[in-house]
Parts: C-alpha cells; sequence; structure tokens
C-alpha cells in the first residue's frame, strides 16, 4: 500500500498541477474576530477552513487593520499545508500578498521538514527544492511593527499534558499567566481550572478543518501529518498581540530535537524542536513584530526531568491526558506508544499503585504493546510516530524501574532486562538526563532563575 501511494503521488500532482492560496475575509465583532480562508486544488476542490479567536475579556489592545492583516495573513500559509498535501501539487499560487525570496525559503523549509513524517509515511522522497514551487500574484507585501506590551503577561499554550502543567505552575506565582486553548477539551480544561483558574480565565481560539477535506480523505487523496505546532505558534503571537503578553511561554522540551526516523532525519516533533523555535523567532522579528517572546519554557531540560517535577503535583494526577487514540472521550486508551512511553517515563518518580491509578493497568504487563516497547527503546530504526522522549530517556527510565520493581518484573520488564539494552544502560550516567542545557533554549535570566530553582528543590 506504501509502495502504491508513490504512484498515487506521481499521477495526483499531474492530474492536480497546482494550488491556490486565494483569498481570507475576516468578520470582526464584540464577541469574536474570525477568520475564513479560501484555498481551491487547480480549481476542482475549494476549501474554506475557518479560525474564531474569542474575544470575552482578553482582547483588550485595538491593533489596526494592516497588523490584523499581517497576522491573518501568515496563519494562512502554515493552514494551507493541511490542504495543499492531499495532491501535493508542484506549484503554490498565492494571492493575498508577496512573499520575497527569504521568506519563500523560509516557508518551504517549514512545510518540507513539517511534513517529513508525511512523505515518510506515503514512501515519497522529494527533494527541499523541487517538491513545490511558490508563486506570488500581488505586490503588496506586509510590513513588520511595534506592539505595546507587558513584560509581565505571559500566554501559556496549554494542551491537557504534563508539560504545560510544569510551566503553569512555575510561572504563575510570578506572573500575570493566561492559559491559552485551542478547541477545549476535557483535559485542556480540567488542567487550567486545577491551576486556580476560572472558566473565563484563558484565551480561547476554536479551529474549524473543512469538510471538503474529509471527504477526500476518504476518497484515496493523501493523507498524513502536519506540523500543528506551527500553526499554534502564529496562531499564540497573534492572540498574544491582541491580549498585550510579551511573552508566550511554551511547553516544548530537548526531547523533541531527537529524530523519529535515524536515517532520513523525519520528527514527528520538528515544529515543537530547538531548530523550528529558533527559526520562527527570527521570522516573526522580521516580518512581524520584534517585541513578541516566543520561547519554550522548559527547553533546557528533557522528558525525564519534566516527569520528575509533575510527581510532584497530584492534583493533575487525574486531569492530564497525554493520549491522542483517547483525546475524544478525554481518557488513556492503554493501547499505543503515547501511553506506553508516558508510564514508563513516570514510572521512576511515582509509585506503581499511583500510575495503575492514572492509565487502568500496568502497561509494562501488557504483552500486546511489545512492538511499541521495542521502538520505544530503540530496537527499531523509527521510534513511534509521537511526542515521545529520546531512546536515552526510554532506557535510563526502564533501568531505574527494573530496579525499582526488583524481583517482581511484568513481562515486559522481564523482555528488557534479558537485552543487551538493560546491560548498556545500567551504568549510564543520571547527570547526563538531569542537567540543564545552559545553550540551546531562549529563556531569560528571569525566567531560568524559576526553572532552576525548581529543579534543585
Amino acid at each position: 500500500m506504501v509502495k502504491d501511494n508513490y504512484k498515487k503521488y506521481k499521477q495526483l500532482r499531474s492530474d492536480y498541477d497546482f494550488f491556490i492560496y486565494e483569498k481570507y475575509s475576516i468578520t470582526d465583532n464584540n464577541e469574536k474576530l474570525s477568520v475564513t480562508y479560501e484555498f481551491n486544488l487547480a480549481d476542482k476542490y475549494f476549501f474554506y477552513p475557518t479560525i474564531d479567536f474569542i474575544k470575552g475579556k482578553h482582547f483588550p489592545k485595538k491593533l489596526t487593520q494592516p497588523q490584523i492583516e499581517n497576522f491573518v495573513f501568515q496563519i494562512g500559509l502554515i493552514e494551507l499545508i493541511s490542504y495543499w498535501k492531499v495532491a501535493c501539487p508542484p506549484k503554490i499560487l498565492i494571492k493575498p500578498f508577496k512573499l520575497n525570496d527569504d521568506q519563500v525559503i523560509w516557508w518551504k523549509t517549514l512545510w518540507f521538514n513539517g511534513l517529513g513524517e508525511f512523505f515518510y509515511l506515503n514512501n515519497l522522497n522529494p527533494g527541499i527544492d523541487e517538491f513545490v514551487i511558490v508563486n506570488c500574484f500581488s505586490e503588496k507585501v506586509t510590513e513588520p511593527f511595534g506592539l505595546d506590551l507587558e513584560i509581565d503577561k505571559v500566554l501559556i499554550p496549554v494542551g491537557g499534558g504534563k508539560d504545560s502543567v510544569i510551566t503553569l505552575e512555575l510561572l504563575k506565582p510570578h506572573y500575570n499567566c493566561i492559559p491559552f486553548i485551542i478547541n477545549p477539551r476535557g483535559a485542556s480544561m480540567k488542567t487550567i481550572l486545577a491551576a486556580g483558574f476560572g472558566e473565563e480565565d484563558f484565551i480561547e481560539v476554536r479551529r474549524t478543518i473543512h469538510p471538503q477535506l474529509l471527504r477526500l480523505n476518504t476518497q484515496g487523496f493523501l493523507n498524513g501529518h502536519t506540523p500543528f505546532s506551527a500553526l499554534l505558534a502564529f496562531v499564540s503571537v497573534f492572540s498574544a498581540a491582541m491580549n498585550g503578553a510579551r511573552s508566550i511561554a511554551l511547553s516544548n522540551e530537548s526531547s523533541a530535537n531527537e529524530p523519529t526516523e535515524r536515517n532520513s532525519g523525519a520528527n514527528h516533533q520538528y515544529s515543537k524542536s530547538f531548530t523550528f523555535e529558533k527559526d520562527f523567532r527570527n521570522y516573526i522579528k522580521k516580518y512581524i513584530s520584534g517585541d513578541i517572546n516566543y520561547f519554550s519554557f522548559l527547553r533546557p531540560i528533557n522528558e525525564y526531568s519534566i516527569a520528575g517535577l509533575f510527581s510532584h503535583y497530584p492534583d493533575y494526577f487525574g486531569v492530564f491526558k497525554s493520549c491522542n487514540s483517547g483525546s475524544k472521550t478525554n481518557s488513556w486508551c492503554g493501547n499505543c506508544p503515547k501511553c506506553l512511553f508516558t508510564f514508563i517515563i513516570l514510572s521512576p518518580h511515582l509509585p506503581q499503585k499511583t500510575l495503575i491509578n492514572i492509565f487502568g493497568k500496568d502497561l509494562l504487563n501488557d504483552e500486546k504493546l511489545i512492538g511499541y516497547f521495542k521502538e520505544l527503546m530503540g530496537l527499531s530504526k523509527i521510534k513511534p510516530f509521537e511526542c515521545v522522549g529520546t531512546i536515552d530517556e526510554v532506557n535510563f527510565a526502564l533501568v531505574e524501574i527494573v530496579k525499582n520493581r526488583k524481583d517482581k518484573l511484568p513481562s515486559l520488564l522481564k523482555y528488557y532486562s534479558s537485552t543487551s539494552y538493560y546491560k548498556r544502560y545500567k551504568d549510564f550516567p543520571k547527570e547526563e538526563l538531569t542537567r540543564i542545557e545552559e545553550n540551546d533554549h531562549f529563556l531569560e535570566d528571569r525566567f531560568m532563575k524559576i526553572l532552576k530553582k525548581a529543579l534543585n528543590a
């Protein structure tokens, strides 16, 4: 089937040879600012996705129309990739504004790397130069601008997992923190409530996928992962500007930098990586506004250290959820690599009884998960295409669990203790995982002090 996808890819690029970013429309009233985009695939299929910025008390800033249009246009450039990928046409035609050569290179780099998983799983191997050509049909350009922002206001994206819990808990005693959620669900709402915020105390954005995309997916067009965190980046910057918040504190950790597939370098977490963070900061400074501070608060540490910090917040144990399969029911499915990874990384830090209460069972005693288990520990050339930690972190955590459980090993740990990986990682230095990265991050000193204090405590 995967080999057939390459033939399908070539045929689709022949049948649908261009994709147009036609226009956008903006409706602004007291309740929300709504944006509807119009994309079209070779004048045969049309897409009208929407994004609604719910105002409430959180959007006191009045932006000018050119400022709003700059943000809206840029968001459309990341939104379009979800629709372009159904046929991967060789040309993208952009009508609302003109991109200069530097911008075209930047966007092609983001699209190409952000679609690394999509290309890999569909057995596609395009080069970055030839996978798409970008043409602009307007002479209008967007201009960067200054913003009057409050240094003590921090917007914190919340997805409902353990990472954003740490960022919220560590920053809220020191700053005016505003949770930010795209398409609220059970875990994200329960997280902000557990953190002491009210139901009106967050910024809400509603994103709607146009049904035509879903219809084409069922008809055999191409489908796969797109860089959602890049969309989150642009949407959060616009929200911060309307809110007057100078800083956006993400919760992406150093673990996100490790590729999911070793040979191609395809990374499920590309738009959570330090490379993307650095490129994005440079882009918004040059083409949107240099006054917004977009950074990841947890970048200097990894999943293992984050799990250790999270273990000190029991109020969230029954609240947080990271399982994509169970997102619609706000549950842990207990059968996917994300559930298994989260169980493993928390196991050195929490009692077994607590873990079973969270997940409903001992996932390390489920032999059906052996395939995912081997991928996580590094026996395969790919890790699961999920937001999971590094191979070193997983193996170190497994060694710790074997030590803690001693002779009462569940089935997956019995298997692990017999492998060369157990012997290799048995003496792995803990300081390699628990040290703070001093270089590859963008934390100002005021934020770094808070993180170091929590880790030292």
